[in-house]
This record gives structure tokens, sequence and C-alpha cells, in this order.
């Protein structure tokens, strides 16, 4: 699938990788993706940086849920799914009774030398979605930056949490349902806002404003482009 991606949204899954790295967390979710594509110069981070959604304010969204690295991020969140244990509900009960501070407090307190990941970034997308291995690094992007910088980081690649995957599996939809043969920063900003449960779920409406409106707002924007 990666290879159907423009240069401008490999560099965002790129991106993704280095900001979740940077951050200290051991896997790329949702909101790692976010925090890239509103980085971008492209019309749909325009949507998203009129409605405030801007990389400063999406990384303290972020560092205040999680903290420089998460409080779960030793856990196989994809197996613990598997027997029924949802660690976003979790996490969403202990911001429900605590705060949202109190995860970033306790990952903070509880995490300093994170280990390197096990997974490849191939492990993002399903195998029938792979036609060959993908070149994904964008040579011409510069680095991702931001404000936080944990500790310490994890090396090499980090595996995608399954919400990630998600996300990019939707933007293969909205690619399709827009009868478009590649894959754009677009696509993967829809595939974001369309996602019901997770940090970005949980991020937009600090910025009082939902996925659909969102979405509909992304697709008037290109669609006035076009």
């Amino acid at each position: 699938m990666f290879e159907r991606f423009t240069p401008e949204a490999r560099t965002v899954v790129v991106h993704a990788q280095e900001h979740a790295r940077r951050l200290g967390h051991r896997s790329v979710g949702c909101e790692h993706l976010l925090l890239a594509v509103s980085s971008t110069d492209q019309p749909a981070a325009d949507v998203l940086r009129e409605r405030g959604i801007t990389p400063d304010r999406v990384e303290e969204e972020i560092v205040r849920r999680v903290g420089l690295g998460g409080l779960f991020q030793d856990l196989d969140g994809d197996a613990l799914a598997a027997v029924g244990i949802d660690l976003d509900a979790v996490r969403a009960r202990i911001v429900a009774s605590f705060g949202a501070d109190a995860l970033a407090e306790a990952a903070n307190a509880v995490h300093r030398a994170p280990r390197p990941s096990r997974l490849s970034l191939r492990r993002a997308i399903p195998p029938r979605l792979w036609r060959r291995r993908p070149r994904l690094v964008h040579a011409l992007a510069p680095p991702a930056t931001g404000r936080y910088r944990a500790e310490t980081v994890s090396p090499g690649h980090l595996p995608f949490t399954a919400r990630a995957k998600k996300s990019l599996e939707n933007s293969v939809h909205e690619a399709q349902a827009l009868h478009e043969q590649n894959i754009g920063v677009e696509h993967l900003a829809l595939g974001l806002v369309r996602m019901t449960d997770g940090l970005v779920a949980e991020i937009l409406p600090a910025f009082d404003v939902s996925g659909p409106v969102l979405h509909a707002e992304i697709l008037a924007r290109y669609r006035r482009a076009g």
C-alpha cells in the first residue's frame, strides 16, 4: 500500500514514527499521525490549524495525556485486546477518575530507559495490502521536530498500534471513495478524523470540534481546490 502514498504522505508516516520515538513512546499511535499531519503545508493541515489544531497544541495534548514515555508502553496492546483487555479503555477510565495529567505523571515516574522495539513498520499494514517492500523515507523531507523530547528514546522502527493501523486502512478507503489512485495527506487526515476511539477522539473535543465536522471541512477544502 505504501507504494501508492504520495511523497508527502510517506513523509507523514515517517515523521509520525520520529515523533513517537522523540517522545519516548514505543509504538506509533493515531496521535502521532495527527501530529505529523498537522505539521505539513497541505490543505488538510490548514483546515486543522484553522480549528486551533496546531502541532504545538497537539503535542501538548499528547504529553499531557500520555507523558514522555507511556504508562502502558511495555504492554502488548494487540495481545491484550485478543483476550478482551482494551488498554485505551483502561486509560480512559484512569483519566475520568484522576484527570488527564494522571497518566503523564505516572508514566514519567515509572519509565526511565525504554527497550528497543521488536516489531517493524511492515506490521503496520495487513499483508494483503503489500506488493513489495516500500521505500518510505522521502529524502528531501526535514526531520520531525517538536518542543518535547524524552530523556531516552527507542532506536529503530516502532510498531503501529491497532488503531493507527485502522486509520491507515481508513485512508485507503477514503481514496477509494473519491476514486483516487494515490493516497495523499488529505486521505491520511480523513482516515484519522474518522476514528471514534483512542487518543485522537479524545483530543479533538479539546479543540471544540468533532471528527465528522473536520471530515466534511477537509473534503470541502479539497473539492474547492480541485
